[in-house]
């Protein structure tokens, strides 16, 4: 993927500033580093209205505020300081197309160790995001040789940035060996998540995904889909403790998360699954979420905060 444009304006501990005035010192090191939680949050234009809307907002900063209550620090912002500082960043702006909104927190220190403060400094910048539901994108999969760390290690429900050196070590891997994504298995040998991304498979006319408890960040959009699957398309799902053959015996999956937003898995270790296409089920998902998340099918409007324009 090619690098995010970050538009000109960032949000930084209550005041919106330009974004070549958000520093802090390099010596800073455990700011990006072992202090740090983040989000990730995606807002997309409605083809029909032209109107922005950011999806799944407040779960998102619920998720982020969870995060950095997890790492033992203290936040001064509230869930409504955050939700009126998205839109309040998104209007001064003003995009024009799909964006990818982060909010960060940190606390200042120059170690690897405890932050020399308790205070979460909280930062959010938005950057251009196209979004690839209809790009046609697959994925080409691998089983990785890293393990997925687990809960009593670094809890991969706390969104936080040295978690994902455990995602990184994994896809660079895949890649490395010719892949597009990789798959990880957890201490017991069963299936978790991609790196960044949670999985669904398709058997017998079902959803099946591992459950939270298989060392996975609680995911949102995993969320979403199980929703919408439930909801709007009449499908069973599952969650629970998923073997690393049902991968291969499986007639479709997909990678599902706000980045990666609904991509089809093709392969796993060179396997096809079914007939190595996207299956039916999968398109049908993508369509749906698609279609929800721009606001084509008005369905959940409490999943979409509109932009609006600035005051």
């Amino acid at each position: 993927m090619a690098e995010a444009t970050i538009f000109p304006t960032v949000w930084w501990d209550g005041k919106l500033m330009p974004y070549e005035n958000a520093t802090i010192n390099v010596t800073q090191i455990g700011t990006a580093s072992v202090s740090s939680v983040f989000e990730g949050i995606r807002a997309y234009m409605n083809p029909q209205t032209g109107e922005l809307a950011i999806f799944q907002l407040d779960a998102h900063l619920k998720r982020f505020l969870q995060s950095i209550r997890l790492v033992r620090l203290e936040c001064a912002c509230t869930l409504q300081d955050l939700h009126d500082a998205a839109l309040a960043l998104l209007r001064a702006n003003q995009p024009a197309t799909d964006v990818y909104l982060r909010p960060f927190a940190y606390a200042e220190s120059r170690t690897f160790g405890s932050a020399t403060s308790t205070r979460a400094q909280v930062i959010l910048h938005v950057a251009a995001w196209e979004s690839k539901l209809q790009s046609g994108a697959v994925s080409h999969a691998a089983v990785s040789s890293w393990t997925r760390l687990s809960d009593n290690q670094m809890a991969p429900r706390v969104k936080a940035s040295a978690n994902y050196l455990n995602s990184r070590y994994a896809a660079e891997e895949a890649k490395r060996n010719g892949y597009d994504h990789a798959l990880l298995l957890t201490p017991q040998g069963k299936v978790a998540e991609g790196p960044g991304m949670c999985l669904m498979l398709a058997r017998d006319g079902k959803l099946i995904t591992p459950s939270v408890t298989s060392d996975i960040l609680e995911s949102i959009t995993r969320e979403t889909v199980m929703q919408i699957a439930r909801e709007k398309l009449n499908l069973a799902v599952v969650e629970r403790a998923v073997d690393r053959t049902e991968l291969y015996t499986s007639a479709e999956a997909f990678f599902c998360g706000t980045g990666i937003e609904i991509v089809p898995i093709v392969s796993v270790d060179r396997l096809a699954l079914g007939d190595g296409k996207p299956g039916v089920i999968t398109q049908r998902v993508q369509t749906a979420y698609h279609d929800i998340v721009r606001g084509i099918d008005a369905s959940y409007p409490e999943w979409r905060t509109v932009v609006g324009a600035a005051a």
